[in-house]
């Protein structure tokens, strides 16, 4: 056995063992929870924005849906406060998957694993920036997959982490936007943060038209993980 392939299994069983001990713990619960919001983040200036980004990437990093992120932002921060430091966390979380698949994770996929990603590399190949953000736009997929996905390919890390960056800011606005109006003017909110999912769909919508090669992204990167069925 390859020394590179026993450290990355090694770091892998550690890593298991640490989110089985996160998770066991309760604290991711209490992370996606305004009473958590409420206790630690609110009012605490700097160190609960802080404290915010921090868990809000850890989270996302581990398959937290970023709209609950963006949510929870809009609730403690506010609208543009809420979104920027959501996004932040998100962007983050997606580098967190992207560099632990990339670097843990590919050096043990198996050689069937590696021709299904394979399919990946070929469809961002020419314009991984334009497909990520197209990705990210279109409401199909899975945030926690396709960066898993991507960093098992040999897509390269700035243009897909860049694409991923632009492409989450219409939906984190979305959802900060509605978790702003929680407590003060919430149908108003709503109703615009409503609008700006319709055009977020719009803009992916029309990107779409432009590249409909990149319609099969999505299920690409679910299929990377899918399991074989019977016929």
């Amino acid at each position: 056995m390859k020394a590179r392939t026993l450290a990355s299994g090694l770091v892998l069983l550690a890593t298991l063992v640490a989110v089985g001990a996160l998770v066991e713990s309760g604290l991711v619960g209490e992370v996606v929870s305004k009473e958590w919001i409420d206790r630690d983040v609110r009012g605490n200036g700097l160190a609960g924005e802080a404290l915010f980004v921090a868990m809000a990437g850890a989270a996302t990093a581990l398959a937290l849906p970023r709209q609950i992120v963006s949510f929870l932002g809009g609730y403690a921060f506010g609208f543009w406060l809420g979104a920027l430091l959501a996004l932040a966390g998100t962007e983050i979380g997606c580098a967190l998957a992207f560099f632990y698949a990339r670097l843990v994770g590919r050096p043990l996929a198996g050689a069937r694993l590696r021709d299904r990603v394979k399919r990946l590399e070929d469809f961002l190949a020419a314009h991984p920036f334009g497909m990520t953000l197209l990705v990210r736009l279109l409401p199909v997929g899975n945030n926690f997959l396709t960066c898993i996905a991507a960093g098992l390919s040999r897509v390269p890390a700035l243009p897909f982490l860049a694409g991923s960056l632009v492409g989450y800011v219409p939906l984190t606005m979305t959802f900060a936007l509605a978790g702003s109006g929680v407590e003060v003017g919430a149908a108003g909110r709503i109703a615009l943060a409503a609008a700006l999912l319709v055009a977020s769909g719009l803009l992916g919508l029309w990107l779409y038209r432009r590249h409909r090669r990149a319609a099969g992204f999505a299920d690409e990167a679910e299929a990377v993980f899918e399991e074989p069925r019977l016929q």
